[in-house]
């Protein structure tokens, strides 16, 4: 007696991966910390060079806030927290923050 079952191919169904959320670390200005501190930030946490920097800066004095980087959110939050550690240190009220790109 012979089995005739058909075997038909499983269909394989990948998982749909989704990108992750990005988010922009912003720089808000203020009137108290010193553009050089601002700048010494942007090159050590966000290794920016001198003219990005100093651009970056000059954007936030001027328009009041600037995009400094977009990333993933872990890394958005790492580089606001590390920015904002050295301006607590040297007593300064410099503010950067994350929030999601829309």
């Amino acid at each position: 007696m012979a089995n005739e079952t058909e075997l038909a191919p499983k269909t394989v169904t990948k998982p749909k991966v989704e990108r992750p959320k990005l988010y922009k670390v912003l720089l808000h200005n203020d009137d108290y910390t010193p553009r050089e501190f601002v700048v010494l930030v942007l090159k050590v946490v966000f290794r920016m060079g001198p003219e990005a920097s100093q651009r970056v800066m000059m954007t936030a004095h001027k328009m009041g806030s600037c995009v400094v980087v977009v990333c993933t959110k872990d890394i958005a939050e790492t580089k606001v927290s590390e920015a904002m550690d050295l301006a607590k240190e040297a007593g300064l009220p410099l503010m950067f923050t994350a929030e999601p790109e829309e």
